[in-house]
């Protein structure tokens, strides 16, 4: 018998600064929280967080500000 791994779908981001996109995001519970870390999104607009496997993905149209 094989077990089915639920994968929770990427969290969308529609307005993101460099500044707010970082895991654990505001809306993670506490007992799952772990260092900040800011997420480096790649040409595919999508990041994962290195700590727990959060994938980030941005919204189609959305451009990261920088300062």
């Amino acid at each position: 018998m094989s077990e089915k791994i639920e994968v929770a779908p990427p969290v969308e981001l529609e307005d993101a600064s460099y500044e707010s996109a970082y895991c654990p995001n505001p809306k993670m519970p506490i007992w799952s929280s772990h260092p900040r870390v800011y997420l480096d999104f790649a040409a595919n607009g999508e990041a994962k967080c290195p700590y727990c496997g959060t994938v980030y993905k941005l919204k189609p149209g959305t451009v990261l500000k920088s300062h």
